[in-house]
């Protein structure tokens, strides 16, 4: 059977064209509504920065991949967060209810504390520096606030790395205590100052009825600018080899990431947090909106011009 809807111009008697009807108006093609649909998405949904996946306009999390792609604003301050953030950097909140901040544990949003570490819901005061604390380990001077936290710590501390880690750090924040001398009469005037050390510890000791002096009191080695340039660096790059093997991969808890790394924290050096979100820096990953998507800790060293960004 010959088809004169969609081709009127076809022939049907031998070689005789059929004639249009002068009413005759051609229709275009309808699509199917898939196709319709796709372009719909196209020009009102939202295109997924991680994957491009197409999404609903007021989709706050991508469907193909799971990752955010929309913004909220905070429960506390109003300010614009990512959906999958859960600690505003404007008012220093953490925001989710839904989710324990000591552990990572969910919550219905009604207990009291949380029934996986037991923390209580308004957070803990550290009883080193009484600073109150959202998280496991405290903000400020870096103290364990919860069991969990104490435990991990200790794992961490017994750590090959961690020892060599902190050793460098300790060799640091002692040299950082010596002067250098620039020339002749800096040497000259210190190893006068030494002898006249030397001699009031030997005058103390006898006092006390001793022989002689602790090898440890009278123990100092004078080093010139270059030198002491020269072994500060030195141990400088050997932390922060140090420290990037320690960084923090990417995990699904934010609770996870500030937990380890607060516990990886070398003592004696001043550090910030570099965040894999912003790579903005931060006094801690306690103030990074998106730890979970992981971080390292740097070196600032002394006098350094760096931003942080939450400095407290």
């Amino acid at each position: 059977m010959n088809d004169i809807t969609l081709n009127p111009d076809r022939t049907s008697r031998g070689s005789e064209p059929l004639q249009r009807d002068p009413l005759y108006r051609e229709r275009p093609v309808q699509q199917p509504q898939y196709q319709q649909a796709m372009q719909m998405n196209a020009a009102n949904g939202v295109a997924c920065p991680h994957c491009g996946a197409l999404n609903e306009p007021d989709a706050l999390f991508c469907a193909t991949c799971g990752n955010a792609i929309g913004m909220t604003t905070c429960p506390n301050c109003g300010a614009e967060v990512d959906a999958d953030a859960d600690f505003c950097e404007s008012c220093r909140h953490y925001i989710r209810k839904d989710v324990c901040s000591f552990c990572g544990a969910y919550l219905t949003g009604t207990e009291a504390f949380c029934p996986e570490c037991g923390s209580p819901r308004g957070g803990i005061v550290c009883p080193v520096c009484r600073t109150l604390n959202d998280f496991s380990f405290c903000k400020q001077c870096g103290t364990p606030l919860t069991e969990e936290a104490r435990q991990l710590r200790e794992k961490i501390l017994e750590m090959p790395e961690f020892k060599q880690m902190q050793k460098i750090a300790d060799e640091l924040q002692q040299l950082e205590q010596k002067i250098p001398y620039v020339n002749e009469k800096d040497k000259e005037r210190d190893r006068k100052s030494q002898e006249l050390r030397q001699r009031v510890l030997m005058l103390l000791a006898q006092d006390r009825g001793l022989d002689r002096v602790d090898a440890n009191l009278t123990e100092h080695k004078v080093m010139s600018k270059e030198e002491y340039d020269r072994k500060k660096q030195e141990r400088m790059d050997m932390l922060s080899r140090l420290l990037d093997q320690m960084a923090q991969q990417p995990q699904p808890k934010p609770a996870q990431v500030r937990n380890y790394a607060m516990a990886c924290k070398p003592q004696g050096v001043r550090l910030a947090w570099e965040c894999n979100f912003k790579h903005a820096l931060h006094s801690s990953p306690c103030g990074c909106a998106k730890p979970q998507m992981g971080g390292k800790w740097i070196i600032l060293g002394k006098g350094t011009r760096k931003e942080i960004k939450d400095d407290i």
